[in-house]
């Protein structure tokens, strides 16, 4: 009983603070504007189905895409098991869903051979991110905690699955000697191998080594799930929403203001049947409140793969933008106004910082040449050039601030209505040349 009701304890302690969490963060990405992404249900299912289940654009990238889809797909899958040891935690019972018979020992048994792909996954994932160095688990922003992040969570996982390697083992040996409540049930092609490591031991000694095993793995996923609020791997959760709200428009097509819109027909047609002209309160973004709540939907999901600071010709040129930056930065930013709101009493109080400036230059934001290339290589359909966008707009329609050469620009399609420095009625100059 005693046993019952710690488990009964941990259990509701980590589904509540899982959920105080997750309340958290829906309250921080709610302080964004308000977005329509209801339009075309069925396409969005389709396209939740092919990229976030299906991983789709995982496998651009082969062997990164394959080894993912492996430790996501046998992480979920083993986990499965979690309902059992839910059940046997309650109730004091062990392994009840035994009753199965042949079906049950098919699932331990792909269980066991889907944790030896997970256990391999994150020892390579862990060597391709701290050995072979690839490039883009070496970028400046991935310096300490992000850089940490991703090592406890592989580690971690690897230990989860080495527990359910070992619990499972001793479980067996106690099977085949009939001891106590240990019935036939399972079979374990993998576990199997660390028999000859544990048969020599009492039966006393395998049940403390299986009963800490069991509760090493149930603490061990209770902490996992409590640990990704605060981590990247959050899009664990979240790449599902954030595929099904993705911009369904063409890639390079952005939304104009209406009020500008409004007001440019105004000047082409002053009769023209437009509502009167309302400025906006702000135009562009300065900080995260400025942000639409899918922009800051995206930055919860980031995955922090690199893939969009890979092939974002602007990085590669050595310029100082990083796509993955400006969502991790988002997050920073977002995650800083949240504990602020929640010291103030749930009111934001002014702390003289902005997500412009205090976490992304001006420098980063005119190195991107809007070509897209970061929201088609995410492999979750985000788009950190929206937010680019955003922030330059504020900076060229509130501050006025651009670089000389687009100021140049603005000038002459003000003035002569076209890029160039000239005067309309001499653009057909060129047609009267010999």
């Amino acid at each position: 009983m005693i046993s019952n009701i710690l488990f009964l304890i941990l259990l509701s302690a980590g589904a509540f603070l899982f959920y105080k969490n997750v309340v958290k963060i829906r309250r921080n990405i709610l302080l964004g504007k308000d977005i329509d992404r209801s339009d075309n249900p069925k396409e969005r299912i389709k396209l939740m189905a092919l990229v976030a289940i299906g991983q789709s654009k995982m496998v651009v990238r082969p062997v990164a895409g394959i080894l993912h889809i492996l430790v996501y797909a046998g992480f979920i899958i083993i986990n499965i098991e979690i309902l059992e040891i839910i059940i046997d935690g309650v109730a004091g019972t062990h392994r009840i869903l035994s009753f199965m018979g042949n079906f049950y020992n098919f699932l331990i048994g792909t269980f066991e051979i889907l944790a030896l792909g997970v256990t391999v996954g994150c020892a390579i994932f862990l060597i391709r991110r701290n050995i072979v160095k690839i490039k883009r688990f070496t970028s400046p922003e991935l310096q300490g905690w992000p850089r940490s992040d991703a090592n406890y969570i592989l580690i971690t996982e690897i230990l989860l699955m080495s527990a359910f390697f070992i619990m499972n083992s001793s479980d067996s040996i106690l099977q085949s000697r009939s001891y106590g409540h240990y019935i036939q049930a399972g079979t374990f092609p993998i576990s199997s191998m660390l028999t000859p490591l544990f048969v020599n031991f009492s039966s006393e000694s395998l049940v403390l080594i299986e009963r800490s095993c069991w509760w090493f793995h149930i603490i061990g996923i209770m902490a996992f799930l409590n640990y990704l609020p605060y981590s990247k791997h959050f899009h664990v959760l979240l790449a599902f929403p954030a595929v099904y709200y993705s911009n369904l428009k063409p890639k390079g097509s952005f939304n104009n203001l209406e009020s500008v819109t409004n007001e440019v027909k105004l000047m082409l047609d002053p009769n023209a049947a437009v509502p009167p002209p309302q400025t906006p309160l702000k135009f562009g973004a300065k900080d995260v409140f400025d942000l639409t709540w899918k922009q800051l939907m995206d930055s919860y999901s980031c995955t922090e793969c690199g893939r969009c600071t890979s092939v974002c010709p602007a990085n590669q040129t050595g310029k100082l933008l990083s796509p993955r930056k400006i969502l991790m930065d988002t997050r920073d930013r977002l995650t800083e106004v949240g504990k602020n709101i929640d010291s103030h009493n749930g009111t934001f109080n002014d702390d003289g910082k902005t997500l412009l400036g205090s976490y992304i230059t001006e420098e980063e934001l005119w190195a991107c040449n809007t070509c897209n290339a970061c929201t088609e290589a995410c492999p979750i359909n985000l788009d950190p050039l929206s937010i680019i966008m955003d922030l330059r707009q504020y900076l060229v329609m509130e501050q006025s601030s651009a670089p000389a050469a687009l100021n140049s620009m603005f000038s002459n399609i003000e003035n002569n209505g076209a890029p160039w420095q000239f005067s309309p009625s001499d653009r057909l100059n060129w047609a009267n040349e010999d």
